[in-house]
């Protein structure tokens, strides 16, 4: 007998002489129920020690209609924002017994429809989604067939889909208002996405801070197509050619704020002394750069926590799944020294 390891009950019966049956039944945890005798319970689990015994677990989910793995589908692993969640997802999963099929869909549509087909065919028991784009169909047929889902970070609010979010809204507010607070008056606003809803709710607070301190809202200043290092470079550029280029950016994400602490540096410029800065999200090496940066911090371990036990309520009770939860997590403004006061 291969004693490297041994895959199916029938192999280890074999070695122990004793029926699949009772192996099986030790296996799982159901020696007491059966009167197994506690000799032939750890007969059992040595010998699946010493010969790697190595469950099929798809094929024990597949009998009972359950694989205990979930699906995460996020658009880019290489950005720290969604790395740390996915970090916190798999860790949450693991201690409620599941495995993780982590997808990155490069910010790809396209792609983001085939990794859901992709973890439909492995029989994920749900999926966790932060998507991509606009275009959401795909992501309500899912949910409707009746496989458990939950949204994170950019959420579609009017769809009626469980999601878990941060305030976007409050964490622009209070990042340009500190701005203003500083002296601040020409303020520009690096985003995101144009039309997904962290990008919407996080202008949206931008805007309401200058008008609510009575600043009108120069729409030049407002501009960006992606969450990406390069748009926050390309624009900071367009920026600074500007006759009156502004005296602080709003970046609306850390990828951004990277791309705007290049453009600055080839510019010969510095932060805060030339340009002031804050970025959406903080991140471990915010303290650290050449100037600290002030950020808008988000609960990103709290939202990913919340997303396995919300998808695993949504899994284990069909009348859990006639609610629909939505969740947004309160932000916070780290202060450190990328505004200077000004005026």
């Amino acid at each position: 007998m291969n004693r490297r390891g041994v895959n199916n009950i029938r192999e280890l019966a074999e070695i122990l002489g004793l029926s699949p049956t009772t192996v099986s039944r030790v296996l799982n945890g159901k020696a007491e129920r059966y009167r197994i005798s506690a000799s032939t319970k750890e007969r059992v689990l040595e010998a699946a020690k010493e010969f790697k015994y190595l469950p099929n677990k798809l094929a024990r989910g597949l009998k009972m209609e359950k694989t205990e793995t979930l699906g995460l589908v996020i658009p880019d692993i290489a950005n720290p924002f969604f790395a740390d969640i996915a970090q916190s997802i798999e860790r949450e999963a693991r201690s409620k017994g599941y495995s993780l099929i982590l997808c990155d869909s490069g910010e790809n549509h396209i792609v983001e429809k085939e990794l859901i087909n992709l973890l439909l065919s492995h029989k994920v028991d749900g999926i966790i989604i932060a998507p991509v784009g606009t275009d959401y169909k795909h992501i309500i047929h899912t949910f409707h067939s009746g496989i458990p889902m939950v949204v994170i970070d950019r959420c579609f609010p009017e769809i009626g889909l469980p999601f878990i979010t941060s305030d976007n809204y409050q964490g622009g507010y209070d990042a340009v208002n500190y701005m203003i607070s500083m002296g601040h008056r020409k303020i520009a606003c690096i985003q995101g996405i144009p039309k997904s809803q962290p990008t919407i709710d996080r202008v949206r607070g931008y805007r309401d801070a200058l008008t609510k301190n009575n600043l009108l809202v120069d729409e030049s200043l407002i501009l960006g197509d992606d969450y990406s290092t390069e748009n926050g470079y390309r624009q900071t550029r367009i920026l600074f050619s500007m006759d009156n280029p502004p005296t602080a950016i709003f970046a609306l994400s850390n990828l951004i704020s990277l791309g705007v602490i290049r453009a600055v540096g080839e510019m010969g410029m510095t932060i805060p002394g030339d340009i002031s800065l804050i970025s959406f999200d903080e991140q471990p090496y915010s303290a650290y750069l050449g100037t600290p940066m002030t950020t808008i911090s988000q609960k990103k371990s709290e939202m990913g926590q919340l997303a396995v036990d919300v998808l695993l309520k949504y899994i284990s009770s069909q009348e859990y799944r006639k609610k629909v939860i939505n969740m947004t997590l309160r932000t916070s403004l780290v202060v450190r020294s990328s505004v200077k006061t000004i005026g």
